[in-house]
């Protein structure tokens, strides 16, 4: 036998294997042999579920000292501490793939691997940030909580604390709405306002169609994925209808009805040229969210140095 055929061998046994673990369920672990495109596919989508929650903080720390009172504030401070947690915890999971989280901010300063897009709207109201918990939080979450039964390892077990905590912004935001829209008559048209602005956005936020989709079939059968855009999307809009009633809203969508045959709630057609828009950078906030982001990563140089001196001179000390 050849070094190539036997080369060939080899990589046909790993994939038998790593087949047969994705067939009963089992996690693939940082040390286990795994296709490079899989590979690649982590990298991409870890990155930028990364990089959207670093840059997911702007919006709403805009309103920081804004809020209006110190139990608003407290609340905000924290969720924003969480959304740079959830950051850390993915970036160290993409680390485990033989990628550097410099590398991955290099990227992402660069315009070359991508965020969510629903961070390019800007927060023009204190009701944007009840938005932002309810929809934003509340689609990242359906987004998210299948990604616990995510195939990779590391991934799947960041996801567990992340979700929880996505859980405690989605309420909070719920309960800042809910606040606003039974205050005064003024409170109550922010808060529609806010989610007439938001609500579409959001239904992007699960990604285009599925028959437009670039990556969910793959990603699914590889069980990174375990439902594809529309489920989720679908999912999201007959959470929201009864929650939006609750909350004394409108959601902005004439065609929202629920369908009998379907036991779904039928909506209305998405803009998908602007969903492409912002995309491509053309959103309102897109410049200022990653100018904002290269001026924080510069001006945090010295933590990061201070921080490597430190470990080096401990690491002397112990040795």
């Amino acid at each position: 036998m050849t070094t190539m055929a036997a080369d060939a061998a080899d990589t046909a046994a790993y994939e038998a294997v790593f087949d047969a673990a994705l067939a009963a369920e089992e996690r693939i672990e940082p040390r286990d042999w795994m296709p490079e495109e899989y590979r690649a596919s982590l990298v991409r989508q870890i990155a930028q579920h990364a990089h959207s929650e670093i840059i997911g903080m702007q919006p709403e720390a805009n309103w920081i000292t804004r809020a209006p009172s110190l139990r608003r504030k407290a609340i905000l401070i924290a969720k924003v501490q969480d959304e740079a947690g959830h950051g850390l915890y993915l970036y160290s999971a993409a680390e485990t793939l033989g990628t550097s989280r410099e590398e991955l901010l290099d990227k992402l300063h660069a315009g070359r691997q991508k965020y969510s897009s629903i961070f390019n709207y800007p927060t023009l109201t204190w009701a944007d940030v009840g938005a932002i918990g309810w929809l934003v939080d509340g689609a990242a979450i359906t987004n998210q909580v299948p990604l616990c039964r995510c195939s990779y390892g590391p991934y799947a077990r960041a996801m567990v604390r992340i979700c929880k905590e996505e859980s405690f912004h989605q309420r909070q935001g719920f309960e800042l709405l809910l606040a606003l829209s039974q205050g005064t008559e003024e409170q109550h048209a922010m808060a529609q306002d806010a989610v007439d602005r938001w609500w579409w956005p959001s239904l992007m936020m699960f990604g285009p169609p599925d028959d437009e989709s670039a990556h969910s079939a793959q990603s699914m059968a590889w069980k990174i994925k375990r439902h594809s855009n529309d489920e989720l999307r679908q999912r999201f809009v007959d959470i929201c209808v009864p929650q939006a009633e609750a909350l004394g809203l409108t959601l902005p969508d004439p065609d929202l009805r629920w369908n009998e045959t379907r036991e779904h709630y039928d909506f209305g057609p998405i803009d998908w040229d602007e969903f492409r828009q912002v995309l491509r950078g053309n959103g309102p906030c897109n410049e200022q969210r990653l100018s904002q982001r290269r001026r924080a990563h510069e001006e945090g140089a010295w933590v990061r140095e201070a921080a490597a001196a430190y470990a080096a001179k401990h690491g002397e000390a112990r040795s």
